[in-house]
């Protein structure tokens, strides 16, 4: 075999070596976020309320807020998807960097909260 090849067939296996070691990071970094437990979800409805102060288009309004926990057990508003726009700006102001309860949840670990908000009686 001439030195050429032997060069191709040492960069082809280190590449294929550099691949997997992406492909194994990039699995376990998109584990997808956990659900809060009962007493988590418990003290974050308390926070937010039952009803919505701002204008709802419907009779209520549907959103999708990710979140963490710090190390202060403070939480960390990451994203809210929802239709309403004010949705957002409501949910962080009543969540972001609030104080929870400790021994609730784990520092780090990131949560998906589904809630519906319902326009106010």
């Amino acid at each position: 075999m001439s030195n050429l090849n032997i060069y191709t067939m040492k960069s082809l296996k280190i590449l294929a070596i550099a691949i997997a070691l992406f492909a194994m990071n990039v699995s376990t970094s998109t584990a997808s976020p956990a659900n809060p437990n009962a007493k988590l979800r418990a003290e974050l409805m308390e926070l937010i309320g039952k009803n919505c102060p701002f204008q709802l288009t419907k009779d209520q309004c549907t959103a999708e807020v990710l979140f963490m926990i710090n190390e202060k057990s403070e939480i960390v508003v990451i994203s809210v998807n929802s239709e309403n726009e004010n949705a957002e700006d409501y949910i962080k102001g009543k969540l972001n960097y609030h104080k929870i309860s400790p021994n609730v949840s784990r520092a780090g670990e990131i949560y998906l909260l589904p809630l519906r908000i319902q326009k106010e009686s």
